[in-house]
Formats: structure tokens, C-alpha cells, sequence
């Protein structure tokens, strides 16, 4: 610690305090970032890969943004699928498997190269709050440290208990203690905790795996990246491979069931529905004789394999026993078991779209105390806290991102307004707007935005630059290219696509569902070497769907007029009595801004926003 006050403080270097430690300090905030460990940055906690669906799109989002996490994916890869490519371009979906130790290396690399920003290792057991404002941090070491804002990205740590079998200790991750004080503080000052709970599978010797009889899941044949930036190139990838549990597994894993605290009830916390045990996933679907199992390595040179879809907290011996009696496992040797964390979380709705808390000014959260599961929710929550942080301290006001603007802006909007009562993670159906929200155009959503705040660097700044402009040249060719009948008909045919009688323009061939675009200018011979991939599939996507893009377009603009409609921060709700006794309630705990905010609120019925619309949008 070189400063007796910094502009904002970051507690936890994790997927969130990392992007939120960047944003600040690349803003020009002098910042400090307040880890318990220092050799753990940027710690894949769970399954080592970036990314999935939805996640994929968020990545790049951040990426466009200005943050790292797509650079970093990038840099560690050993692994690029597009996941979703038999589905519309809406659903596509980039994910990374990525080599565990790499990533971390890489994260602190980035982090050490900002200027302003500065590093301490020790735990934050306690906040410095005067007048409800947040003005610094204290440590385990004693120290205090005065800030003008300070970010909370605690992950698993508040409060965490870690749980195998009916053994249970402290910490929020395999190896290291759990934090303490932080809660009891802030639900001292008003604000409402709660429990989660989540899990994690094995980690075993990929050695005494075997291969031959499981489906080998390779990499794409032509990957891509995350960033929209000079990332290196994967040239060569390590494939995943899939197996599958049987009803012998089955039994196996019953007999611990009331041993296993996940499953038994005795970790009272919210679970996550949509990443559930391998006990959840037998009980819940019984009829079903089988489950996946994803054979994930964790890195280049290691032989440590992930075992993803057997998350569990069963005894460890009945962990083994099951494992050994799946395809490809029956010799399995572990490094460590699966097990259970339970730790605290803020209820997200006492936070504004800034994320700073509604209750103590100048304190925001980012991440898993938020009760978001994933590192991609967290990652897109530290960035857009760290930006809102460093601009308060200059007295601009926050950037929210809108729901039609970001998948970024679907997951906060999504916490804030609607609040969580299991880990939430992110799905493309979350979104209203997802042929707007691909993962091809982020740069184009949200770069001008970076450039606006002062995120985003030169070199990436003039990477878009040069991209609008080739796909402006593109679109352009495409339009004057005229096509005869005998240039392309049999090509046509070939697509079973109906053949031409005339010139047409190449534009109009393009908009055809069974003509790549790709494929129609290698047939025509148009090239130019600024028309990559990535130029040539944004344009094809922009042309073949441009009329759904334009009646979504359409839509969010009707939807945004509620948003321009304001309701006073102090305006009493009990008071319009034709609202229903629900719709009072919750808008008077959520504390909408405008009715757009309103109408999103669980609870509040479309003739609740009908009274709201009459009385505000006068």
C-alpha cells in the first residue's frame, strides 16, 4: 500500500474484483485491490472453461467493453467450440475450455501492467462507514484504509462453510478460510443476507482414465476467439471427452443420500436449479438411466481432468465407489472429492443499477455476493461496478446498460428489479431481445459506449474502426455486384435454392436461407483481405435476418418509453390504493426509477403498470 487514500478499493481478486480493479484504474481511479492470497488471482474456482451459452455472449461483452476476461480466455485457451451453430445466430454461443494455471498467469499479468493500480494481501473483515457512506476498509492486520468507494466481490468467502459427507469446515474454496465480519456488519446497518449454497465435482488423475470408450468431443475445426482484439490463434487443441452414469452409479450414489448435506437438507442455503448435484439430478429425473459426464482437462501440461455434471457433497468414499462404476472410470484415482459450499449473499434488490447498495453510499457489489452463480456474471458485474465506482468519485453519473443494449444489462436489470432466490446464471431465454444481442455484434453494441467513458484503448478503438468500415465495404459491394444466371445457377441448384432468370444483385442471393455467404463470394470472386470471418458472418447474419432485427429494434424502442417515465425515489406506493396489496409491497421495497423498472418487477401485474402509466405518464 503506497497511498493513504485511494479512489476505490476493491476486496477479492476473483473473476468480479478483477474487472472491477481493471475498469477503475484504467479510468484513471487509483485503485487498490485487497485479496487474501495473492498467488490465487484470477482462480478458476469450479470447471476450467469461459463461456457456454449465453455466458459466451457476455464474455464478449465485456470484452467490447474494455475488460479482460475474453483476452484472458484467449491467452489460456486450449480449447474453441461454437456451441449452438445447428440453431439461429441468436443462440450461437462461443466457449473456451481453458488451461487453469495459464489463466490465472495471465489475469495477474494484465492486472500488474496498470499504472494506478496497486495490490495488498490481507482479509477485509470490516468496513468504515460515516453518515451511510462508505469510507474505507479494515483488515485482519489491523489496518485501516480510508477510500472514496469501496467494492465488495467476496465470492463463496462470506461466512463459507465447505461440506463433504457429514464433515463440514470453514472456507469458501478448497484450501483457503473464510471471511468473516463483513455480514454481520452490514446486516447491523439494514441490509438483508441470505444463505447459498452450490457444489463441485472431482478432481482425479487423468491418467487412470480411459479414453477409448468414451465419445471424444474435439474442438472446431476453424476456432475463433473471445476478443475482439489480436488474441492468439489457436492452432493446436485438446480435446474434452463425454461418458455417461448408469443406473449401477445410481444406486451406488442413493446409498449416501442421507449423508450428503447438499441433498439431506442440512445446508439450509438456496441451491442452483440449473447446475444441480449429481444427487438433485437422480432424484429429480428417476426415470432417466443415465446422466453426461464431461471429461474436462485442466490445462496444457497437467493430467488433472474436470469432471463436470458429477457436482456433489457425498462422502468421499461413496464418491469414488460411484465414479469408478462409470464407462471409462472403473480405475479413477483422485486428486480431491467433489464438495459443498454454503456461504452468505445480499439480496441484489437493495442495490441500483450501478450496483452501488441503496443503503450505504459509495459501496457496491459485484458477483456471487450478489447471488449470481458463474464467472461470466460475475466478471460483467465487477467491470460495470468498477466503471460506476471510478465515476463517482468525479461526481459523473452511473452507466446502466439497457436490456436491448447488453446481455450485461438483462442480468443486472434481471438482480435488481426481480431479485434471486437461487443462484441466478444467465440463458439466452432471460433475453427479450437476443437477435439483437448476438455474440458477433457486441463490439458494435458497446465499444462506442467504451470509447465514450474512456475505457477503451487505442489499439481496440482502431480495430473497430477498421471493422465497421469493412463491413460498411461489404454490404456496399454486395449491393452494386450484379449476378447473371449463368454465373451462379448451378451453384444455386447445388443448395436446392431456386435459379435465377435474370440479373440479379448478389445482395438479394445473399438473404437466401440455404446460400452461405461465405460460399457466394468464393463462387462470384469477391475478396478483399479486410473482409475476415468474423466481417463476412456479422454481414450475413445483418442481411438474412434484417427484418427480424428490425421489428426487435422496433419493439425495444416502445418498450424504452417506460423507462422516460420517472417516479420520484420518495413517492408512496400505499397511497395509489387501486394497486393490488402485492404490487404495493414490492415497489415499495424495490424503489423503482421509472416504470419501465416497474414493469419488471415479479409481483407487479400488467393492470398494477396500467394504474402506474395513469398516474406518472401524465
Amino acid at each position: 500500500m503506497i497511498h493513504s487514500l485511494y479512489d476505490v478499493i476493491v476486496v477479492g481478486a476473483g473473476h468480479a474484483g478483477n474487472e472491477a480493479a481493471a475498469a477503475a484504474a484504467n479510468l484513471g481511479a487509483q485503485t487498490l485491490l485487497i485479496t487474501m492470497n495473492m498467488g490465487v488471482i484470477g482462480q478458476m474456482s469450479c470447471n476450467p472453461a469461459m463461456g457456454g451459452i449465453a455466458k459466451g455472449q457476455i464474455v464478449r461483452e465485456i470484452d467490447a467493453l474494455g475488460g479482460y476476461s475474453g483476452i484472458v480466455s484467449d491467452e489460456s485457451a486450449i480449447q474453441f467450440r461454437m456451441l449452438n451453430r445447428s440453431k439461429g445466430p441468436a443462440m450461437w454461443s462461443p466457449r473456451t475450455q481453458n488451461d487453469r494455471m495459464l489463466f490465472a498467469q495471465s489475469w495477474r499479468m494484465h492486472l500488474e501492467s496498470i499504472p494506478k493500480l496497486d495490490f495488498m494481501q490481507d482479509m477485509v473483515n470490516g468496513l468504515v462507514i460515516e453518515n451511510n457512506r462508505v469510507s474505507g476498509v479494515r483488515t485482519g492486520m489491523g489496518q485501516t484504509i480510508r477510500a472514496k468507494a469501496v467494492i465488495v466481490t467476496a465470492g463463496t468467502f462470506l461466512n463459507g462453510v465447505m461440506h463433504i459427507g457429514e464433515k463440514q469446515f470453514g472456507g469458501g474454496r478448497s484450501g483457503e478460510r473464510a471471511a468473516e465480519g463483513i455480514t454481520e456488519q452490514l446486516v447491523s446497518l439494514g441490509l438483508t443476507a441470505d444463505r447459498m449454497k452450490t457444489g463441485t465435482p472431482p478432481r482425479v488423475d487423468g491418467r487412470s482414465l480411459d479414453y477409448s470408450v468414451m465419445e471424444e468431443q474435439p474442438g472446431d475445426e476453424q476456432p475463433q476467439r473471445f476478443s475482439f482484439l489480436d488474441t492468439p490463434q489457436l492452432h493446436q487443441q485438446r480435446s474434452c471427452h463425454i461418458t455417461y452414469t448408469n443406473r449401477q452409479v445410481h444406486d451406488l450414489l442413493r446409498t449416501g443420500f442421507d449423508r450428503s448435506p447438499m441433498f439431506n437438507g442440512r445446508i439450509q442455503g438456496l441451491g442452483p436449479r440449473y447446475c444441480p448435484s449429481i444427487e438433485d439430478k437422480i432424484d429429480r429425473f428417476a426415470d432417466k438411466d443415465a446422466h453426461q459426464i464431461f471429461v474436462e482437462p485442466e490445462g496444457w501440461n497437467t493430467i488433472e481432468v474436470y469432471v463436470n455434471g458429477f457436482s456433489t457433497s457425498l462422502p468421499e468414499e461413496v464418491q469414488v465407489q460411484a465414479l469408478r462404476s462409470v464407462r471409462g472410470f472403473e480405475h479413477v484415482k483422485f486428486f480431491r472429492p467433489g464438495y459443498a459450499v454454503e456461504y452468505d449473499f445480499f439480496h441484489p434488490t437493495q442495490l441500483h443499477h450501478s450496483l452501488e447498495t441503496k443503503a450505504i453510499q459509495g459501496l457496491y457489489f459485484a458477483g456471487q455476493i450478489n447471488g449470481t452463480t458463474g464467472y461470466e456474471e460475475a466478471a460483467s458485474q465487477g467491470l460495470m461496478a468498477g466503471i460506476n465506482a471510478a465515476r463517482s468519485t468525479w461526481n459523473q453519473p452511473p452507466i446502466a446498460l439497457n436490456r436491448d443494449q447488453a446481455y450485461i444489462g438483462v442480468l443486472i436489470d434481471d438482480l435488481v428489479t426481480k431479485g434471486t432466490k437461487e443462484p441466478y446464471r444467465m440463458f439466452t431465454s432471460r433475453a427479450e431481445f437476443r437477435i439483437l444481442l448476438r455474440q458477433d455484434n457486441a463490439d458494435e453494441r458497446l465499444t462506442p459506449l467504451s470509447e465514450e467513458i474512456g475505457l477503451a484503448s487505442e489499439i481496440r478503438l482502431k480495430r473497430f474502426h477498421e471493422k465497421q468500415e469493412s463491413l460498411k465495404s461489404l454490404k456496399k459491394e454486395l449491393n452494386a455486384r450484379s449476378v447473371e444466371p449463368e454465373t451462379v445457377n448451378s451453384f444455386l441448384e447445388q443448395r436446392n435454392s431456386e435459379p435465377i432468370k435474370q440479373k440479379v444483385r448478389a445482395h438479394s442471393l445473399a438473404t437466401r436461407p440455404q446460400v452461405e455467404l461465405s460460399e457466394l463470394m468464393e463462387v462470384l470472386s469477391i475478396t478483399n483481405e479486410h473482409w475476415t470471418t468474423d466481417v463476412i458472418q456479422s454481414t450475413s447474419i445483418e442481411i438474412k435476418y434484417a427484418g427480424y432485427i428490425e421489428k426487435e429494434r422496433e419493439m425495444a424502442n416502445k418498450l424504452k418509453r417506460l423507462d422516460h417515465i420517472a417516479i420520484p425515489a420518495d413517492f408512496d406506493f400505499h397511497a395509489i390504493s387501486s394497486l393490488s396489496a402485492e404490487a404495493r409491497e414490492k415497489l415499495s421495497a424495490a424503489r423503482p426509477s421509472n416504470l419501465g423498472q416497474a414493469s419488471r418487477i415479479s409481483g407487479v401485474s400488467q393492470s398494477d403498470l396500467a394504474v402506474l402509466v395513469v398516474r406518472f405518464g401524465r
